[in-house]
């Protein structure tokens, strides 16, 4: 069986240019869009992505879910401005 995808502990689900990162059980959850890849030694990697934080809340209407939005170059500048995104909703300083 294989192993789920982590980074920094939590959870990443991927589909075709989307990735969620953090648990869909949670109050709040990334979702980064992959808009533009480069080729880089015969493999696609993302270069400009963009990057919202979620709440989970299903009385919110879609566009009042949206707490935070920016674009970034490359997956590891989404991934952690997500992370300590995350941290930060979840202390309660959103």
């Amino acid at each position: 069986m294989a192993e789920a995808l982590t980074y920094k502990g939590r959870p990443l689900a991927r589909r075709d240019n989307e990735i969620y990162y953090g648990a869909p059980g949670d109050d709040y959850v990334v979702f980064i869009q992959i808009l533009s890849t480069t080729e880089k030694d015969g493999v696609a990697v993302a270069d400009k992505v963009h990057v919202s934080l979620l709440s989970n809340d299903p009385s919110l209407t879609p566009a009042a879910r949206i707490l935070k939005q920016s674009d970034k170059n490359g997956l590891y500048s989404a991934l952690d401005i997500g992370e300590i995104w995350l941290k930060g909703a979840e202390s309660g300083k959103i």
